[in-house]
């Protein structure tokens, strides 16, 4: 199995490609162009299967229902943010455009903290809020990733500026839940270039003290 990156959208956020030998994949935020991504997907004959999001801030769901419609697959999201799809106020999109960015609702909301497979693939959910009351991390053991959106990034953390984000929630959600991965994980961000559990650990300013 492995992964790719591709910045997409207004602010360029990450979606993650992980796919395996067979072209079989989930796809992780896709943010937005999505004409061009899902002709990026069908080029390299990738077979989506789901679409699994982070968190419902409108970076991450720009291109959610393209996606979802081309390749006929459903969309998974904590319930905490069940609502945020349909709503450009929530998902922060309202002053973007008159109609903001929306989605439909999506097909699976998780609930808990939990083991969630989705075809040969198999992931375990953290419940990382902290950015966002609903944002959830994704650890894929076989490529030893976690899939973390807006949590953690390389020397930097989530922004706790914006309605439902708190400062101490998102640092106890990163030293609770992700900083007890193993060091050697990758953590493939929302936003910039991946990093490792450890890099964070030895060098993130933020989590000095942890």
């Amino acid at each position: 199995m492995n992964w790719k990156q591709a910045p997409l959208g207004p602010v360029q956020t990450n979606a993650f490609v992980l796919y395996n030998e067979e072209r079989e994949a989930v796809i992780f935020d896709p943010g937005g162009d999505g004409e061009s991504f899902a002709a990026a997907l069908k080029k390299e004959n990738l077979k989506a299967l789901a679409i699994l999001l982070t968190h419902a801030h409108f970076d991450h769901i720009g291109a959610v229902d393209h996606i979802r419609d081309t390749f006929n697959i459903p969309v998974y999201l904590h319930q905490r943010e069940a609502h945020w799809l349909q709503d450009p106020a929530k998902n922060l999109s309202v002053n973007m455009s008159p109609e903001g960015i929306t989605a439909r609702p999506a097909e699976h909301l998780i609930d808990s903290e939990q083991s969630l497979t989705v075809g040969p693939f198999a992931f375990r959910i953290f419940e990382t809020p902290g950015h966002s009351p609903g944002s959830v991390s994704y650890y894929h053991e076989p490529t030893d990733t976690v899939f973390s959106g807006d949590v953690l990034f390389q020397s930097g953390i989530g922004r706790t500026d914006l309605p439902g984000a708190d400062e101490t929630t998102l640092l106890s959600s990163i030293h609770q839940k992700l900083l007890e991965l193993p060091e050697d994980t990758t953590v493939a961000c929302g936003h910039g270039p991946v990093t490792t559990i450890s890099a964070e650990m030895d060098g993130n300013p933020f989590l000095n003290g942890l």
